[in-house]
C-alpha cells in the first residue's frame, strides 16, 4: 500500500473504496494531491460477486477493489493510509484530519465513508446477510431468477418490493414478520399476482454458510426460499459527520448540494453514505463526478 511523508494535501478522501477511489483517480489525474484514508470494512465484504457494473460483471468485490487500487497508485500524487479518520477539524480556509495519531491538512474533505446496515436479531440473518439475503434485485436478480423467492417487509414498502421483486419470478412470497399493515387493496393485489401474505412472526433462519436452508415461524410450518430480499434500516458508519453537524436527509443520508457539497463549505461526500441506490456503479460514478466537481471548485479558486 502506498504511503507518504507529505501532511498537507489539496484533498483528503475519508474512505477508500468504489466511491473513494473513484473520486480519488479522478482528481489523481487532475494533478492533485491526494490522501486516501481507509479502515478496509466495505458494506459489501461478504458479497460473493459484484454484477451490474459494466465491463466487470461477476468479479468479486474484493478483486475489484485491489484493481482499483493499483490503478489509482498509478498516479504519483496520490497516497494511501490504512486505518480509521478519527476527528476532522474544520477551519476558515483548510481542514485538519486525525488518523492513527497523525494529523493530516488539507483544502478539501470528501466523506466516502458508506453505511452500516443494522441488522434484525433474528438467529442466522447475520450469516445470510449479503449472501442469500439481499438488497438489491439489480445486483442479484438475474442469478437468482425463477427461484423460490420471499421478500421481508411491511406496509408500503413491503407492498412495493414486492411489486419489483415479481419481475424476477413467479414464486413469490412476502413476510410481513408480524402482523401485517398493508392495506386490503394491497393484499388482494399481491395475491392476483400469485404472492401469498404470510404475517407469523420469523423466529430464526437456518443457514448452511450463509445459504438459507429453512425460515422458522412462531406459529405455522418453515418455509423454504432460496432467497430474499428485504431493506434494513441503517447508520452512517462513520461518526464524524454527525459531529461536524453535517445536514441529514429525512432518511438519514448526507445532504449534498447540486456539487456534491454538504452543509459545511469545503467537504463533500459520494457513494452509499448519500443514497439508497446502493451498488459498484453508482459509487463509482458518484466519486468520478464529485472528484471532477472538486477539481473545478478548487481552480476557481486559485485562478
Amino acid at each position: 500500500m502506498q504511503t507518504t511523508g507529505v501532511s498537507t494535501y489539496d484533498v483528503i478522501i475519508i474512505g477508500g473504496s468504489y466511491a473513494g477511489l473513484s473520486a480519488a483517480m479522478a482528481l489523481g489525474r487532475s494533478l492533485r494531491k491526494v490522501l486516501i484514508i481507509d479502515s478496509g470494512n466495505p458494506c459489501n465484504k461478504k458479497a460473493p460477486h459484484a454484477h451490474n457494473f459494466i465491463t466487470n460483471d461477476g468479479r468479486p468485490p474484493a478483486e475489484l477493489t485491489r484493481m482499483a487500487r493499483e490503478q489509482v497508485q498509478a498516479y504519483p500524487t496520490v497516497s494511501f493510509i490504512e486505518g480509521l479518520a478519527e476527528d476532522v477539524l474544520a477551519y476558515q480556509n483548510s481542514f485538519e484530519v486525525i488518523a492513527n495519531g497523525a494529523t493530516y491538512t488539507s483544502r478539501k474533505v470528501v466523506f466516502a465513508t458508506g453505511v452500516t446496515d443494522l441488522v434484525p436479531l433474528i438467529p442466522g440473518f447475520a450469516e445470510c446477510w449479503g449472501i442469500s439475503i439481499l438488497h438489491c434485485p439489480y445486483c442479484h436478480g438475474f442469478e437468482n431468477k425463477g427461484k423460490k423467492t420471499a421478500v421481508i417487509g411491511n406496509g408500503d414498502m413491503g407492498y412495493e418490493m414486492a411489486k419489483v421483486i415479481r419481475n424476477w419470478t413467479d414464486e413469490l412470497t412476502l413476510y410481513t414478520n408480524g402482523t401485517s399493515t398493508l392495506s386490503s387493496e394491497e393484499v388482494l393485489k399481491l395475491n392476483s399476482h400469485g404472492i401469498l401474505v404470510i404475517e407469523n412472526e420469523i423466529t430464526d433462519i437456518e443457514q448452511n454458510e450463509g445459504n438459507i436452508v429453512s425460515i422458522n415461524f412462531k406459529d405455522t410450518l418453515p418455509e423454504t426460499p432460496a432467497v430474499i430480499y428485504t431493506q434494513l434500516p441503517f447508520k452512517q458508519q462513520c461518526t464524524i459527520p454527525d459531529k461536524l453537524g453535517l445536514e441529514m436527509t429525512e432518511k438519514g443520508f448526507i445532504l449534498i448540494n447540486k456539487c456534491c457539497e454538504t452543509s459545511i463549505p469545503g467537504i463533500f461526500a459520494a457513494g452509499d453514505c448519500l443514497t439508497l441506490q446502493r451498488s459498484v456503479a453508482n459509487a463509482v460514478a458518484s466519486g468520478n463526478k464529485t472528484g471532477a466537481l472538486i477539481n473545478k471548485c478548487l481552480i476557481d479558486e486559485d485562478f
